[in-house]
């Protein structure tokens, strides 16, 4: 099966893999592709075999290799005003429109096809791809897949390009995140005794009011060296979702949210952990002064490490070699490069797209980056070929 990278892209995007729906009949189709230049896949499927994720080695079984790393999930395009259909690519005014074309399975395409041609032409040195599942809520796909890797006698690479889209810059550090999901549970009265019962809206309120303060004393603290280079400089607290409460004049049972931590390279997770615990403790011990029954849980869901720039790092320098580009970059979301990096690979981003197409409505990938994406993997089968 000889198909063209766009082409590839085209399979791909068509696939409707939103995070909350199984991503099997793409990967299903990405082990049919490999297979059909003699490449054998392994797949790693999540604990309830919904999803799954695959690896693939091409070349000789030695280390030293090069990993192409993606991921297959996508966000929805629920609510949002797409102007051609989000899963058919569409050509228009030199973009490629589709969910996931910049976000990021233009890479992902690529990185297919670039195993072909390793494939087809003969590597001296192998190259390996790796496509996670869940990477967009929280990337928790990956670890099992890199664990799976390491674990099962795949030779070791010793490189690894994270494809998120960066304009084909290369990214050399991002900030690490965690997210805890938060149930305080209250004790229901009439709202005319509230000072009896306890509402869990209101305590989760004091715990979302804490998170303001900090980003606010992180914001006005003097940012370290490694935090300067980020936007905003500093740690940052967030909660997206909320839910509780029965009824306008009952004191809430439940309260639920999620909370995340965006963390600058360098800043230790447990100590975080910790200060957000002392909180809880404390909130929870001023609840169950007045109702003993009462209680806050916070379970930790996803913990995305940082990744941290390398000294003479072999991704760094690969990637330089292969674009010619001397500055290097940061960015303020996390990737699965710091979960590589984690295991002991080296590893950076570089992907085609802008970010800031990621996600969104009429999502679209240049047809320029495209082509700059597929001449980077032309020039890196040429390099391990020889």
């Amino acid at each position: 099966m000889t198909l063209t990278a766009r082409e590839l892209m085209d399979r791909l995007v068509a696939y409707p893999t939103i995070s909350r729906d199984s991503n099997l009949e793409l990967i299903d189709f990405a082990k049919k592709y490999l297979a059909s230049f003699g490449i054998d896949s392994t797949i790693v499927p999540n604990d309830d075999g919904t999803k799954a994720a695959l690896y693939a080695h091409t070349g000789p079984d030695v280390p030293g290799g090069v990993v192409l790393s993606g991921h297959t999930d996508v966000v929805p395009v629920d609510g949002q005003a797409w102007d051609s259909d989000p899963f058919v690519v569409t050509e228009r005014d030199g973009k490629l429109y589709g969910r996931g074309t910049c976000d990021m399975k233009g890479f992902d395409a690529l990185a297919l096809w670039a195993m072909g041609q390793a494939a087809t032409r003969g590597v001296k040195r192998p190259l390996q791809i790796a496509l996670s599942y869940d990477e967009e809520v929280g990337c928790t796909g990956a670890p099992p897949m890199i664990d799976h890797m390491v674990s099962h006698g795949l030779p070791r690479a010793d490189t690894v390009l994270v494809g998120e889209p960066s304009m084909m810059k290369i990214v050399t550090s991002h900030k690490g995140a965690v997210g805890y999901r938060i149930h305080l549970r209250g004790f229901e009265v009439h709202s005319s005794l509230a000072p009896t019962g306890v509402s869990a809206i209101m305590m989760a309120a004091r715990l979302i009011d804490w998170a303001n303060q900090v980003n606010a004393e992180n914001a006005a603290a003097q940012p370290t060296e490694i935090a300067a280079q980020f936007f905003p400089p500093y740690t940052t607290l967030h909660v997206g979702t909320i839910s509780g409460g029965t009824a306008n004049n009952i004191t809430a049972k439940d309260c639920r949210f999620v909370m995340d931590f965006r963390l600058v390279p360098g800043e230790d997770i447990a100590l975080w952990d910790a200060r957000l615990r002392a909180k809880i403790a404390e909130i929870e011990a001023d609840m169950q002064a007045i109702r003993p029954e009462t209680f806050i849980t916070a379970e930790q869901f996803f913990h995305v490490p940082s990744l941290a720039p390398e000294t003479n790092g072999s991704a760094e320098n690969l990637v330089r070699y292969l674009t010619g580009e001397n500055a290097s970059s940061v960015v303020s979301y996390g990737t699965e490069a710091g979960q590589f990096q984690e295991r002991g690979y080296s590893a950076v981003i570089c992907g085609p797209g802008d970010i800031a197409q990621a996600h969104q409505p009429n999502e679209y990938v240049s047809v320029d980056q495209f082509a700059q994406g597929q001449a980077f993997m032309t020039r890196l089968v040429d390099l391990l070929a020889k």
